[in-house]
């Protein structure tokens, strides 16, 4: 009891200085070097075969490209009561975001599903965002037929495949976005497009206001970060030459959860090594005792924290206090500021700065970033198992 009680006084005398403690990010880096590959664009065009730092370059063009292609989508559903989005990996994250965006204005519960079925709740009043940007993802193709027979509000969103072909034959509510983007990369267009979407049927208001704002700050953010910016000017550049060799560990709270569970899926993808992510102020009730006695482990792992300059006061101290706790533990400790002033501007460019650094890592490690080889081989082995042809059989059944 005794032992509880000083661990909370010392907590809470952290938390009292936190404002005048200051983490020297660059504490254990040597000095950048002068060359480096990340300033070498023709090395860059060599290992980037499949061009994924464009989508970074890019991004404000292709969420107003984004925005245009999901304003002309007609909705005749009525007011749901619940939403669901379903799909998996770059396909599903877009339903975070949208889930961590809305929370504050959408009056009704909205979950992600990365399931082969729906959760007991959906009904004939739930509208269902069935996303898959390939339009053959087993586990989506799955749960739109127990979309379909449940009767839910159904809206597809893909670039093709089997999703959209029985949805058309259906006549349901479809969403085309362009073809030939890693799924990862298409996060403009599979988030903007249900954005637009719950406008159109009146639960969000400001949508495009907030898209205006944030494809503005996306341009700057895009310009800072480029790949003809120099190392030593380029922030994505300098965190993925700081956290090169290490496992980088994102934290994010409130509406940046999303945004941090999408830098660590950027890190796994692009860059091709571990990463895990959390959020405050859950960590501070578990994950950080896992520090605790990690010893020579911990040095494996930096820690990355997006940061808002109008985070609440509760959330700005146990950031401070975390990092405190920490700076003699993990390898480094370093920092993501969103920018812009609404909600969308600073989820996405907190967002784009991960993308950036996690293809300027894996460039550093010598690797073209989009290439997914391990899924590829589940999805290979998965296709044995004729699961997805009996779900495609049951889907022809109701479209005869």
């Amino acid at each position: 009891m005794l032992k509880g009680l000083n661990h909370a006084f010392m907590f809470a005398d952290i938390c009292l200085k936190a404002k005048s403690v200051i983490i020297s990010n660059c504490r254990r880096d040597s000095k950048l070097p002068k060359a480096s590959v990340l300033d070498n664009l023709d090395e860059i065009r060599k290992l980037d075969k499949g061009n994924m730092l464009s989508f970074c370059v890019d991004a404000a063009k292709h969420y107003e490209k984004a925005a245009r292609i999901a304003e002309r989508v007609a909705f005749d559903h009525v007011k749901p009561q619940t939403i669901i989005v379903a799909g998996m990996g770059g396909s599903a994250i877009g339903g975070e975001l949208l889930k961590d965006w809305a929370r504050d204005t959408l009056q009704i519960p909205l979950e992600v599903c990365r399931e082969y079925t729906l959760p007991t709740f959906a009904n004939k009043k739930t509208l269902t965002f069935i996303v898959s940007y390939s339009g053959e993802t087993e586990e989506t193709l799955s749960v739109f037929l127990d979309a379909v027979k449940r009767k839910c509000m159904v809206a597809c969103i893909s670039s093709g495949g089997k999703l959209l072909e029985f949805a058309r034959k259906m006549q349901m509510p479809t969403l085309q976005i362009p073809a030939g983007i890693p799924p990862r990369a298409a996060l403009p267009y599979l988030f903007t497009s249900m954005l637009i979407s719950l406008e159109k049927l009146d639960l969000i208001p400001n949508v495009k206001a907030e898209i205006s704002e944030a494809t503005t700050i996306l341009k700057q953010v895009c310009s800072e970060n480029a790949p003809e910016k120099p190392l030593k000017e380029n922030f994505a550049k300098e965190l993925a030459f700081k956290i090169n060799g290490t496992v980088p560990v994102v934290y994010g709270f409130g509406f940046y959860c999303s945004v941090a569970q999408r830098i660590k899926q950027q890190f796994n993808e692009n860059s091709k090594i571990p990463s895990k992510w959390d959020a405050f102020p859950e960590l501070n009730h578990n994950e950080v005792v896992g520090w605790e006695r990690a010893e020579k482990l911990a040095k494996h792992f930096s820690v990355v924290i997006i940061r808002d300059k109008s985070e609440t006061e509760e959330i700005k101290c146990r950031v401070e206090a975390t990092k405190e706790l920490l700076d003699d533990k993990v390898a480094g400790i370093y920092e993501v500021w969103s920018r812009g002033g609404g909600k969308l501007a600073r989820m996405l460019s907190a967002t784009l700065i991960g993308d950036f650094t996690s293809v300027y890592l894996a460039l550093l490690r010598g690797v073209d970033p989009t290439p997914v080889e391990t899924i590829s081989l589940i999805k290979e082995r998965m296709a044995k198992s004729g699961i997805k042809d009996r779900i495609l059989r049951e889907l022809r059944s109701l479209t005869k």
